[in-house]
């Protein structure tokens, strides 16, 4: 044993010179490079222009070209096949004085070909092995056809529906938020750049771009630090913490600064607080759009956010063109530019590009490592898992494949929007549609008819504007009555409903917020109709955001959230619909009863007039509406299950905590019901007594299990004085002692409760 030990400690300090001896390699290669540049070459390492409309063949005369040949271009973006992009790197190595690799970057948002459900989809897995899969298949796939870089994970905590992008986040929790963007780096980067199925990740938007006023995409956000610190930094810090090499500036302001041209954002915060020893690079135009910020011209913040700790412009090319003046009036150092153009350096030799410029051009790995039937197959599991069955009454799901089952709906047969939003490397057209999986997994046991029933909404100009990038429903130029009964006869044969309603990929994502959450009006009107024959409805619920659904949870028997799905859509949904996989997800965000209720969330403060246990009854002269009960339509953490999951026996270690030791908090969950099934099991704390004001609850702990008919389980979590902390009004991150409380149990209004003490610090 004790020889065991002595060789380990000898592998552990090799390992540890090996390592210092390989950056010591790499710091002399770099510097080596720099101080060969000339100043132009410099500014062209942090020149990140698009790579437009350049095709195979062609890359060689296209004006980007004779740039790269200049040396001033850093990287690419939007390039994708493997062809494309060796032929462009080939001009950098061959034809640059320098030859200089460049970084290829694409927006590799929730997969690649193989495509898995928007990012919110995903976050109600709760499945963080899932979720790290994803990200790996995304980056074997990405890195097979020359992408080397990913613009992702997007870790912006939002609790306001209205904005479009909370589709591309994990939903308003900051602890699942920061887990999940954990997941997402290790995904992309695994443990090794220098491995060919690793890309960098790009962690965004650099910050606070999930809180913008009235949830208008690119609008001002305005917060408190306490609150920045508590609720909204920490998955950004999580994500890099666990590795992330590059961090995406946001389009907001924040303290009326501009976040690309931020000081103490991206120096102060970032680099000086954080330690992040990787490179920023701006989001589209995001330099050149500070001059509508009005905080000066094109030259004055291009140096401004230079200083400020910005490292590559992506499209902007405002360091291209105005550094060098920048620098001859003494507004911007060298220094400042020669680390700019080391860490971008740093990023390509970790990736291995000065060994192997064509390291991730490799055709054989293009054409066996994409859209393969292995990761289909991995994507129809994880998309299953993400659903969430909002309601079930009578236990009408899961269906039987007998009988005869109506698919009705626009989203029914859509292929080109069951990838959803940020799908940029997505064949739309080979993504499953419902219709095409409900008839292969339910074979010829059950007879499926289809019919459209409305379009996504009666005015054609609003879904013109909802199915843009080839996202097309395919308009249906009959009436409205005549889609409309067609479906009704369609209907009027069948013994189940299954209606695919809701938004189309394109309603949510970037600069789609939206002021109205329903479902539309077309779509709506069409539903009543369904519902006024009689026979069983189910709603397969597609949508990027959390919708207003009061009359839908009023009128509709059961309720599926698909999200938007990805490639494998229509398999995934027959298989929860029959009952093949039973539903297990959990929402990752509140769902609003309406839209004034915004935000809503479940880790809010008390006021000093709280609403009391009411049910929903208005009290005068309490935080309440005269018009609507305060909570939320479907809480955070909620899902139901074909199965009946029961939790009991809520115990702690101990009622005290010691500074620097543990409780273990146990409960006992069984199945109850029919099936055997998933749950996930969600522990919260409250801090009763705070220097500064503390939420009601906030999510500490989770832990998804598998339960057969029947089975029990004790599930136990650890809780250490970390997990008690907070920043206090100093920003001080501390665990102030004092009584907590501990609830848990299926959801955020779990009703199990136990109590322990933090105690004081011993002198």
């Amino acid at each position: 044993m004790r020889h065991a030990r002595y060789t380990l400690s000898v592998f552990f300090l090799f390992s540890v010179c090996l390592m210092a001896q390989n950056q010591k390699s790499k710091e002399k290669f770099i510097n080596d490079l720099i101080s060969k540049m000339t100043f132009e070459e410099k500014l062209g390492q942090l020149n990140l222009p698009t790579a437009g409309d350049i095709t195979t063949g062609q890359a060689a005369s296209s004006d980007i070209a004779k740039k790269i040949e200049q040396g001033k271009v850093g990287g690419l973006f939007n390039i994708k096949s493997v062809q494309k992009i060796k032929e462009v790197q080939k001009i950098a190595v061959e034809k640059s004085r320098l030859k200089i690799p460049m970084l290829f970057g694409m927006d590799v948002i929730h997969g690649y070909e193989t495509t898995f459900p928007i990012p919110l989809g995903l976050s109600c897995s709760w499945n963080l092995e899932m979720i790290q899969r994803s990200a790996e298949i995304a980056a074997q796939e990405a890195s097979a056809d020359g992408i080397n870089w990913t613009f992702s994970p997007m870790v912006d905590i939002s609790r306001d529906p209205r904005w479009g992008r909370i589709a591309e986040g994990s939903g308003e929790d900051v602890y699942l938020g920061s887990k999940i963007a954990q997941a997402m780096v290790k995904g992309y980067q695994g443990n090794d750049l220098r491995k060919k199925n690793t890309i960098l990740s790009c962690v965004k938007h650099f910050a606070l771009y999930g809180a913008p006023e009235s949830g208008r995409d690119y609008n001002t956000v305005d917060m408190s630090k306490i609150r920045m610190y508590n609720e909204y930094l920490p998955p950004y810090k999580a994500a890099l913490d666990a590795g992330a090499g590059s961090v995406m500036a946001s389009f907001n302001d924040i303290d009326g600064i501009p976040a690309t041209g931020n000081k103490w954002l991206l120096t102060d915060l970032l680099r000086k607080q954080w330690g992040f020893k990787g490179f920023v690079v701006t989001d589209y135009t995001g330099i050149n759009e500070m001059t509508d910020h009005g905080v000066g011209d094109v030259p004055t913040v291009a140096a401004m956010s230079m200083n400020a700790g910005v490292e590559m412009d992506m499209v902007s090319e405002a360091f291209l063109n105005h550094l060098k003046k920048a620098y001859e009036q003494g507004i911007v150092s060298v220094e400042r530019i020669d680390q700019a153009v080391r860490l971008i350096l740093n990023a390509k030799y970790d990736l291995g590009l000065f060994d192997d410029p064509y390291r991730y051009c490799d055709e054989t790995r293009a054409q066996n490592e994409i859209f393969t039937a292995s990761s289909r197959a991995e994507a129809r599991k994880i998309a299953a898992e993400s659903f969430v069955l909002l309601k079930n009454d009578q236990q009408l799901l899961p269906l039987k494949k007998q009988g005869v089952i109506a698919v009705i709906g626009p989203l029914a047969d859509a292929a080109e929007n069951m990838a959803g939003t940020w799908s940029v490397a997505t064949q739309q057209a080979k993504s499953v549609t419902v219709l095409a999986g409900l008839r292969e997994v339910a074979g010829k046991q059950a007879q499926i008819l289809y019919a459209k029933g409305s379009n996504l909404d009666y005015d054609a100009a609003f879904e013109e504007r909802a199915t843009m990038f080839g996202k097309t429903l395919h308009r249906d130029n009959r009436s409205d009555v005549d889609m409309r009964n067609e479906a009704l006869a369609i209907a009027q044969k069948a013994d189940v409903i299954v209606a695919a309603l809701g938004e189309s990929a394109e309603m949510s994502g970037e600069c789609s917020s939206r002021t109205e959450l329903k479902i539309p009006q077309s779509q709506k009107d069409l539903l009543h109709a369904l519902l006024a024959t009689g026979k069983p409805v189910v709603l397969v619920l597609f949508n990027g955001r959390p919708l207003v659904l009061e009359d839908e949870v009023k009128s509709v028997p059961a309720i599926l959230d698909v999200w938007f799905p990805g490639s494998e859509a229509g398999y995934a949904i027959a298989d929860v619909l029959f009952g093949d996989v039973n539903p297990s997800g959990k929402l990752s965000v509140s769902f609003p009863r309406n839209v004034g209720q915004i935000p809503v969330y479940y880790n809010h403060k008390n006021t000093g007039r709280p609403l009391g246990n009411s049910e929903g009854k208005f009290e005068k002269f309490k935080s309440n509406y005269i018009d609507q009960r305060n909570e939320p339509e479907f809480v955070f953490g909620y899902g139901l299950s074909y199965t009946h999951f029961a939790y009991d026996h809520l115990t702690v270690s101990s009622h005290q905590m010691k500074p620097g030791q543990s409780i273990t908090v146990s409960v006992e969950v069984s199945n109850q019901g029919n099936y055997s099934g998933k749950e996930v099991v969600q522990l919260y704390l409250r801090d009763l007594v705070g220097s500064v004001t503390r939420p009601v609850r906030e999510l500490k702990g989770f832990n998804k299990i598998t339960l057969a008919q029947g089975e029990k389980k004790t599930v136990t979590f650890t809780l250490t004085e970390e997990d008690l902390k907070f920043y206090n009004s100093d920003l001080n991150f501390v665990a102030e002692p004092g009584m907590f409380e501990v609830f848990v149990g299926g959801n955020s209004e779990a009703q199990l409760k136990e109590t322990f003490e933090l105690l004081q610090p011993q002198k």
